[in-house]
């Protein structure tokens, strides 16, 4: 009777572990799609990015200002407390009033430069925007496959927990009548510690990766479903290459760079050019009747004006002949910026290659794994099987069933992580050739940010008091999210 109920115990044991890897529940939750675009509209990352490009927007407003007129108005009113003591003829008090009128006509080159460098800068922002969105998008798909990954691991994990202990009473039944040694039952005991200690690690990496989501998403991960296959998948590195120069953004926003301090250069040299401006200035000044009557020299008194009005125009021309060897050194500092830049461009270039090619070959080293993986997973349940089959005559050991149970675990294990790291290496690749933003992964869920908006409502803006509203956060903050688990339904089972 114990015999039998521990070769039932051992066959249970044995379809558990087995089965544990392909358990697939039909109800899901959370989507791919539905992580990035909760990303899109709250990661702080993001939002702070688009802030920081609206900011940049204003750099072309603040070049043309220094093209357009200026009006300035000062006035004063002063009283006298005490006279000069040569002076019978000071007033009292007095009022004045003052506006001017510049416009500036010629300035070398240095606006119009500006403006332009400017506008390129912003070209090279919105690439950047692009660069953060992607680089976000990858973090996010990176969590996401790290929390079903490491729901996955959590489940073999006890599963194998589950199997070793099973494997434990059944070996204790078998030591109570004789069947099998002490030796056995405290390899059994061994290694069911040992499982144990593997699931806490695996429960602290589940929990971890839960966190990481919920900081890039802004929300609990919850019942993720498998993602979508990736579209757009090179044939090769050198086809992968070809796409990610012409189209990813860090290369464009360098190239941008390098284009907006060229213009800077031309900007520092129009600092010794001439400048020419047009002015018109008017006065008005009033002494509250407190400024003396004139008493001429037969006696007559004559009223004084209490009123006086003035207005000028003109034009002003300033020729720099010496400022002490400042442009040119404003000159070549702009060149060796423009300098900077042009190395700059060529770094970006390589370190873009060099991540599409690496990206290439870790996305076909994976898929390899997975092909061998799923091998080693299918050798390892025939394998563990015919263990089981073969102690139950007495051909095999207790330590032989034990390390075919760790083979089929570690099998599985490698199995999910190379699923894994095959689709975040898939989706590295599409970041690197510039094809991982929102424009090109459908995102459903409301119109897409477009930073051109922006530009075009504040490029022509002249009026000096138009403010937008004060600002408010536009992520979400994570601090009510409740703190995450290790709880994994067994559904959960593989990506």
């Amino acid at each position: 009777m114990t015999a039998r109920r521990s070769s039932f115990r051992l066959c249970a044991a044995t379809a558990l572990l087995l089965g544990s890897s392909a358990m697939i529940g039909p109800a899901w939750g959370e989507t791919l799609q539905g992580a990035l675009v909760k990303a899109y509209r709250s990661n702080p990352t993001l939002t702070g990015a688009r802030a920081g490009q609206r900011a940049t927007d204003e750099n072309v407003p603040i070049q043309k200002a220094a093209g357009r007129p200026a009006l300035d108005a000062t006035g004063s009113y002063s009283e006298s407390i005490l006279k000069p003591t040569i002076s019978f003829t000071s007033p009292q008090r007095t009022v004045d009033a003052s506006a001017q009128l510049s416009v500036p006509i010629y300035s070398g080159g240095a606006v119009r430069n500006g403006v332009k460098a400017a506008k390129v800068r912003v070209e090279a922002g919105q690439a950047n925007l692009r660069g953060t969105e992607a680089s976000i998008f990858s973090q996010v798909v990176a969590a996401y496959m790290d929390v079903i990954r490491d729901s996955a691991i959590v489940s073999l994990n006890r599963a194998n927990v589950n199997v070793l202990d099973v494997n434990l009473q059944a070996t204790n039944d078998r030591f109570e009548v004789g069947d099998v040694t002490r030796t056995d039952v405290a390899q059994s005991q061994s290694r069911l510690a040992l499982a144990r200690s593997d699931l806490q690690t695996a429960e602290a990496n589940l929990i971890a990766s839960r966190e990481n989501y919920v900081a890039l998403v802004g929300d609990a991960p919850d019942d993720l479903e498998p993602p979508p296959a990736l579209p757009g998948l090179p044939e090769s590195p050198a086809a992968a290459v070809q796409v990610a120069l012409n189209d990813n953004p860090d290369i464009l926003a360098a190239k941008r760079a390098s284009d907006a301090a060229r213009y800077d250069v031309k900007v520092a040299k129009a600092g010794t050019s001439p400048r020419l401006s047009a002015f018109t200035q008017a006065g008005y000044t009033n002494y509250l009747d407190t400024l003396p009557d004139n008493v001429l020299e037969d006696g007559t008194t004559v009223r004084s004006p209490q009123i006086n009005k003035q207005a000028v125009a003109g034009v002003q021309l300033n020729i720099p002949l010496y400022q002490g060897g400042g442009p040119g050194a404003r000159v070549r500092q702009s060149q060796a910026f423009e300098s900077q830049a042009m190395e700059q461009q060529i770094e970006v270039e390589r370190g873009v290659i060099a991540q599409t090619r690496a990206s290439y070959a870790s996305w076909q080293a994976s898929l390899q794994t997975i092909a061998s993986s799923q091998k080693a997973v299918d050798a390892a349940s025939l394998s563990l099987e015919g263990v089981r089959a073969e102690n139950s005559v007495g051909s095999r050991t207790i330590l032989d069933i034990l390390n075919a149970e760790q083979e089929a675990l570690n099998a599985r294990v490698e199995l999910v992580s190379a699923r894994r790291n095959a689709y975040v290496a898939g989706f590295s690749l599409l970041a690197a050739m510039g094809h991982a933003e929102a424009r090109d992964l459908g995102l459903e869920g409301g119109a897409l940010y477009d930073p051109m908006v922006n530009y075009d409502r504040v490029k022509g803006k002249w009026f000096d008091w138009d403010y937008d509203r004060a600002p408010t956060p536009q992520a979400t903050r994570t601090v009510d999210t409740p703190a995450q688990n290790a709880n994994v339904e067994a559904e959960t089972a593989q990506p």
